[in-house]
């Protein structure tokens, strides 16, 4: 992956704490909860329905983790957008796994 930034395995670690905690104490619902996966600088947010699991949310690595990018998942285009803020949840973007939690919760309840 030359060129890439690469999520340092102790952030993967605390992403994954993050999205635990969430599900947790936000969702409290052990048939709906977010996943994590990771692909180079970008951690992919997917949330398992009873089974079926879907993308919500990518949020983008900076090196501050209070400062990810993030791009919500649109299924009419397939596709996460960047650019895209308008949405139930947008405001809860704010540069932290927890913000982009709530947003995805939001804009796909």
């Amino acid at each position: 992956m030359a060129g890439k930034k690469m999520i340092p395995d102790d952030v993967r670690a605390q992403v994954e704490t993050i999205v635990e905690h969430f599900n947790r104490k936000v969702i409290k619902d052990s048939h709906r909860f977010f996943l994590v996966r990771f692909r180079g600088k970008h951690a992919y947010l997917d949330r398992d329905d009873y089974g079926h699991v879907g993308p919500r949310a990518r949020i983008t690595y900076t090196g501050d983790m209070q400062a990810w990018d993030f791009a919500i998942y649109k299924y009419s285009d397939e596709a996460y957008d960047p650019e895209e803020w308008f949405f139930p949840g947008a405001g809860d973007v704010n540069g932290t796994v927890e913000g982009a939690l709530r947003a995805a919760a939001k804009a796909y309840p």
